[in-house]
């Protein structure tokens, strides 16, 4: 289904893309922080699992423009490697420092923190387009069905996020005391991403 160089390729991609900061990883470290360790490995869960949503809309809106028109397709790729490629000069560009904040109101569940994790990630329009702008990307056209081909990479992509969202919500007072104390770190992070984004976004325009 994925060859080792395409799988190994986008999981490290993908891995890179999750650590950089952001508004879910940064409220995983919060809550982990104000609310303990297993509050923030909940959220962070319910996180990284509501990338499934974004997976399945990515498969059944990529396949529908297949089927429409291959020419649709490739210019789906193109759009959305200009995209990242966007994304990477913003991200390269940031001066922000980040810090984690360890307040965090009520005294949600588990569960509660879960499934507010999983919401907040399913209805987020970036997140979707994201998914539609990365995924292809990734895609060998003559490597079997391009649909078997997307799921496999957004399931990857949930995995890794359910393992690097549950070790921050888990060492989340560690971790969040050392990005404190290094408030430039978060921006070295976002460049490394950012990084990778333009670099994806220049192969695919270079291949074209």
């Amino acid at each position: 289904m994925l060859t080792p160089e395409q799988f190994s390729g986008f999981l490290l991609a993908a891995m890179a893309i999750t650590v950089a900061p952001g508004p879910d990883n940064l409220m995983v470290l919060g809550i982990g922080i104000a609310k303990g360790r297993w509050h923030g490995v909940a959220f962070g869960l319910g996180c990284a699992l509501g990338c499934l949503t974004h997976t399945a809309l990515a498969v059944l809106g990529v396949s529908a423009l297949i089927a429409a028109s291959p020419t649709a397709f490739a210019m789906l790729k193109i759009v959305g490697g200009l995209y990242l490629l966007w994304l990477g000069v913003q991200a390269m560009r940031s001066t922000a420092r980040v810090r984690v904040d360890g307040k965090v109101a009520g005294e949600p569940s588990l569960a509660g923190l879960f499934w507010r994790g999983m919401l907040a990630n399913a209805i987020n329009p970036k997140v979707g387009l994201f998914f539609i702008s990365f995924l292809p990307q990734f895609v060998i056209a003559g490597n079997g069905s391009v649909d078997m081909q997307m799921a496999a990479l957004g399931l990857t992509f949930t995995a890794q996020s359910v393992l690097i969202f549950g070790l921050l919500g888990f060492f989340a007072g560690t971790i969040g005391q050392w990005i404190n104390r290094r408030p430039s770190a978060g921006r070295w992070l976002d460049r490394f991403a950012g990084a990778i984004f333009v670099g994806l976004g220049i192969r695919l325009v270079v291949s074209t």
